[in-house]
């Protein structure tokens, strides 16, 4: 929920508002943003729980991000401001408390594009591919090995776009997929979501 100043963020009436379309979205799983505002609580909509507060504040407010994910297990991080956000989806319903908090702080600070590789989008690469075989080619290297530049600059890209390859920030001896397989050689993030009104 965004308004328009600190002293209304800061607002136990916002926060409270806030907090009740939070519950309001896990108790019902709305699939959209629209879906959501639609949502009936006792004493209105959604919607309308947000257009009385604006009445009785004078100040814009709108829903600007909503964010669903569904897996066996769930956990989300708010960032000090709650300017930042994330929700972290894992792969089996039984995820130790603290490392699945890592994992979401990870995304935090990260903002890793995709879980792995493959969940890249083709255009993304195939960028990626070319900016790394124009860099190559200004840098006077021979033609025929600009595939094979470009395709060692992929790599370092998915370490550091893609969550499960990133260098896990509280011990950069581990990748994240790596940090998990310590703990539960089965344990993998299946989706993940971060969300920033600065961004």
């Amino acid at each position: 929920l965004q308004c328009e100043t600190d002293f209304v963020a800061k607002n136990e009436e916002f926060i409270a508002l806030t907090q009740q379309i939070l519950d309001a979205a896990i108790d019902h799983k709305p699939e959209t943003l629209k879906d959501l505002l639609n949502i009936q609580l006792p004493n209105g909509t959604v919607s309308q729980l947000i257009m009385d507060k604006i009445g009785a504040t004078g100040e814009k407010m709108e829903l600007g991000y909503f964010e669903h994910i569904s897996a066996p297990s769930v956990v989300s991080y708010i960032h000090m401001g709650n300017k930042l956000a994330t929700i972290v989806g894992f792969n089996k319903e039984e995820v130790a408390e603290n490392m699945a908090k890592d994992v979401a702080m990870q995304v935090a600070a990260m903002n890793p594009i995709s879980v792995t590789p493959d969940t890249i989008p083709a255009e993304v690469k195939e960028k990626e591919l070319e900016i790394a075989r124009e860099k190559a080619r200004e840098a006077g290297k021979p033609e025929n090995l600009l595939d094979r530049i470009a395709e060692g600059a992929l790599q370092k890209f998915y370490k550091e776009s893609t969550l499960l390859q990133q260098e896990y920030v509280k011990d950069s001896k581990l990748t994240i997929d790596q940090y998990l397989k310590q703990n539960d050689k089965d344990l993998t993030v299946t989706v993940f979501k971060r969300v920033s009104l600065n961004a």
